[in-house]
């Protein structure tokens, strides 16, 4: 009898250690898929901020292009009052000169 009291403890010292290493092992696949999930989300985190970064510089590009056009047109838009001017003060003129010939 004393026999087996000590086998059987034997065998639950075993099994208390299989336990452990079972757990250990879980615990540490459960750690490295963990990280692996983490590093995976911060690698599609810095992703996504570098097309923000592309996106901010083409949206900065397009306004700096559209400040010009603007510019631009504002340019042609007097220089066509300035012609619109001239040219009234011709037609002005053209029709004095008629009235004097009449």
């Amino acid at each position: 009898m004393t026999e087996e009291m000590v086998t059987v403890a034997a065998g639950g010292a075993e099994d208390l250690v299989g336990a452990v290493g079972a757990g250990g092992f879980f615990l540490l696949s459960i750690v490295v898929v963990w990280q692996i999930a983490a590093t995976w989300r911060a690698r599609l985190l810095a992703a996504r901020e570098e097309q923000y970064k592309k996106l901010a510089l083409k949206y900065a590009q397009l306004l700096e292009d559209n400040v010009e056009l603007h510019r631009r047109s504002v340019e042609d838009l007097k220089q066509t009052r300035e012609e619109l001017a001239r040219t009234r003060h011709s037609v002005g003129a053209m029709e004095k000169m008629m009235r004097e010939i009449d």
